[in-house]
């Protein structure tokens, strides 16, 4: 019997439904699993997408979007396919689908965020396991190498860097991805502590957040402050969200004496932290480590396992070292965020790939 899902150079095609999931060329119907750019491209004839996330993939793909919105769990029939969208717990509004035909259940995932901790990220519906016959799964950090520390910590660790750069009068530039993850930084710090300035591009992703409900606590922006002088009074030891693309930049220069920290998976690797020529790196993901990956692939109960973007060879590997039929589509997703990771040279891919990935969950 012909596979639910197959690789087209448009992206991941659903040849009974004729329809794309996640599609990175424009195509007359595509269902969106969330709003990142390498998943929600522009151009599309019609866009499946849960009700959730429309305030976000409006502000990034244009408020003519031609966009039919679900609820959580909700179904359609579309040629003869029943498609339901569930959550990822990635970022808000992010959704596995599932694809129902002819006796048949396919997942694909989409990005998702599962660890070892059973710890949801606060700022969208938390993941939720959907059985199946076969599931698309994202590998973005799918090496042993990868496995996040409780949330209290990392948090924990953020509030004291913030905390001593304010006793000292010096602003604390805390880079992070503008969807996602700079709100679920927002979500959990201590905004106790001094004042939040974030960076414009923040602003129309916030307002969509608090929008559909999630608690943000207030933030500044630069726009009162006098032209780029530096920040100062009582605004002198604030957290500045912004950007990666702010890093080194005129606008951060304009900061005066700061410290400055990115936040992100790939701080894991110290290479990474060190080569970015930053004060800190903190080790906050929204996409599952690798026991998340193995225990959300085992929630689903699943027989054939189909890898995309991230480790494919190494988790592919240990898929059938299980006794599952495992593979992998090649796509043109990107890293964590939505963007490619801030270091992705070969030396530390390679090192971290060395990592023996039989390392029990």
């Amino acid at each position: 019997m012909d596979d639910l899902v197959i690789a087209r150079p448009q992206g991941l095609y659903c040849p009974p439904g004729d329809f794309y999931i996640d599609p990175w060329r424009a195509v007359p119907r595509a269902v969106i699993t969330h709003a990142h750019a390498d998943h929600a491209r522009a151009g599309h004839g019609h866009v499946l997408a849960t009700a959730i996330s429309e305030g976000v993939l409006r502000s990034r793909l244009g408020a003519a979007l031609p966009l039919q919105g679900l609820a959580y769990g909700e179904s359609v029939l579309h040629r003869g396919v029943r498609i339901s969208l569930h959550p990822a717990g990635h970022v808000l509004g992010s959704a596995q689908v599932r694809l129902e035909h002819a006796g048949r259940v396919w997942v694909a995932s989409g990005d998702y965020y599962l660890s070892a901790h059973d710890e949801r990220n606060p700022t969208c519906a938390a993941f939720e396991p959907v059985r199946c016959d076969c599931f698309i799964t994202e590998s973005t950090f799918g090496l042993p190498i990868y496995r996040w520390a409780p949330q209290a910590e990392v948090f924990g660790d953020i509030n004291r860097w913030w905390r001593a750069n304010a006793a000292a009068g010096r602003p604390s530039l805390l880079l992070a991805y503008s969807f996602g993850k700079a709100q679920r930084l927002l979500a959990g710090v201590d905004a106790a502590i001094a004042p939040i300035v974030v960076h414009g591009a923040l602003l129309p992703i916030n307002a969509a957040y608090r929008a559909a409900g999630v608690a943000l606590p207030e933030t500044l922006t630069r726009a009162g402050l006098a032209g780029q002088r530096a920040l100062s009074g009582e605004l002198a030891g604030a957290l500045v969200l912004a950007p990666p693309a702010v890093h080194a930049s005129a606008w951060a220069r304009g900061l005066g004496d700061f410290s400055d920290a990115f936040a992100s998976g790939w701080m894991q690797l110290r290479g990474a932290r060190r080569r970015q020529g930053m004060d800190r790196g903190f080790v906050l993901s929204d996409h599952a480590d690798w026991p998340g990956l193995q225990r959300a692939i085992a929630a689903t109960g699943a027989e054939r396992v189909i890898v995309t973007h991230g480790q494919e060879a190494v988790m592919v590997r240990w898929l059938q070292e299980q006794g599952l039929q495992a593979g992998s589509f090649r796509t043109e997703y990107g890293g964590e965020g939505g963007e490619l990771p801030m270091v992705a040279d070969a030396p530390l891919v390679a090192a971290a790939a060395a990592v023996d990935p039989e390392v029990p969950a």
